[in-house]
């Protein structure tokens, strides 16, 4: 579907999920800002312009791209009662042909951690990976220590598969990471090859 504008909205009992969009940067930003010493500890490094309109408005148009092209699904959590945004979602790393997989990552912020949220939003699309866009295998990945992401994979299907020694930079420094899948039920084993 290459030049064509896809259409991602998916819906939980307590969400939407939706692609960024240009109106969200104050919202974004302050939860970003008021969250930072609960979400530095597990993401990259921030760049000086992380919380800016520029970077912002750069990360619309990478949505738009990625969902457009079929590389990347980015998704916001928008609370559906009030329109709060709570954090985001991001199914990346999509490949085709024999590997059909994806890579999910996500955050939230501090006000609305441990309170299901996440895991409406990971298990809503895994299901839009396996049905909608015809994906085998969603891969996940955290840091070892960080419990709460763990559990969450868990309770969502994700198995764990092992360790991926420095496998990215966080915080500043490479980082060991224990990875986890999810694979979709009616392929395992299965090829199309007669």
């Amino acid at each position: 579907m290459l030049g064509r504008r896809r259409k991602v909205r998916l819906e939980t009992e307590r969400l939407t999920l939706r692609p960024p969009e240009h109106g969200d940067w104050r919202a974004w930003a302050d939860l970003r800002h008021q969250s930072r010493e609960f979400l530095i500890p597990w993401e990259p490094t921030w760049a000086e312009d992380h919380l800016s309109r520029k970077a912002f408005t750069n990360r619309v148009y990478w949505a738009q791209r990625s969902i457009a092209t079929g590389t990347a699904v980015p998704l916001f959590l928008i609370r559906r009662s009030d329109q709060m945004l709570m954090g985001a979602i991001t199914l990346d790393n999509i490949r085709r042909g024999p590997a059909q997989s994806g890579t999910t990552g996500y955050w939230i912020g501090q006000p609305y951690a441990r309170q299901g949220y996440m895991r409406e939003a990971v298990i809503a699309l895994v299901h839009y990976a396996f049905v909608d866009l015809d994906l085998s295998r969603i891969e996940a990945g955290c840091l070892p220590e960080n419990t709460p992401s763990r559990k969450l994979l868990e309770n969502c299907g994700y198995k764990y598969e092992g360790v991926a020694q420095s496998y990215l930079q966080i915080n500043g420094r490479w980082r060991s990471h224990v990875l986890y899948a999810s694979l979709r039920a009616d392929r395992r084993g299965k090829t199309d090859v007669g």
